[in-house]
């Protein structure tokens, strides 16, 4: 028997804590939750969970000061929950390494189908033969297998959503796609907001990229969307 994945809820709002606590448990997960986002850093440190789940007001630390440091010692996978209704501190968000978002308030049961697309992504295969098939384009090699990415033979750090859209573009180079369409072969999700690709897409080209505003490997394709170029 597989050991039951581990999720810290991060969030000083003790009825939601609560809830997803409970949908979490229900759905076979351990579940730590935290109040505060210094106690957070410190457990997450300490104990590594398998994903968090994030709030972004927090006492002491907030949510995105805590993505960011969280980003700088590990690519756990991040789901961030926002009340704030400004597209930029989910944008921010995105952009300092999280993973995924959902605004509260918020379905229990659309949140449990994130936490195991997200799971799903970052622990498993990527569902296919080919998988072991290392990836190369001038001087970006990816290995499947190994889950990892070499840019002039220089590891480069991708979280798991990161890793699957590269893994996605590369092999299917020179298809174009939209952003709706790559919502749902990357993420899993049939809708969406698509903002959510087109930050990954720039964190992208910032780490593979010579010139992430002339990019060679990740073009975009006006009025469609993205495309790896080989």
């Amino acid at each position: 028997m597989s050991t039951p994945a581990r999720v810290l809820v991060v969030d000083d709002d003790v009825t939601v804590s609560d809830v997803v606590a409970r949908y979490l448990e229900r759905e076979g997960y351990e579940v730590d939750c935290v109040a505060d986002g210094i106690d957070a850093l410190a457990h997450a440190i300490g104990s590594p969970p398998d994903l968090v789940v994030l709030d972004l007001m927090l006492p002491r630390l907030d949510g995105l000061e805590l993505c960011r440091r969280l980003r700088a010692t590990t690519a756990v996978p991040i789901i961030m929950l926002t009340a704030r209704g400004d597209e930029s501190d989910r944008v921010m968000g995105l952009e300092l390494g999280a993973d995924d978002y959902l605004s509260k308030p918020f379905s229990p049961r659309e949140l449990m189908a994130r936490v195991k697309s997200v799971l799903r992504r970052a622990t498993g295969p990527l569902a296919a033969p080919i998988a072991s098939t290392v990836l190369e384009s001038g001087d970006l090699r990816v290995d499947p297998a190994s889950r990892q990415a070499f840019k002039c033979d220089e590891i480069v750090a991708l979280t798991a959503r990161e890793f699957d859209l590269l893994c996605f573009l590369m092999r299917a180079a020179p298809s174009a796609f939209t952003r709706n369409e790559l919502l749902e072969h990357v993420w899993g999700y049939t809708y969406g907001d698509t903002s959510t690709v087109t930050v990954h897409v720039r964190r992208l080209r910032e780490k593979i990229e010579i010139d992430p505003s002339a990019p060679d490997h990740i073009q975009t394709v006006w009025g469609v969307g993205y495309r790896f170029a080989r």
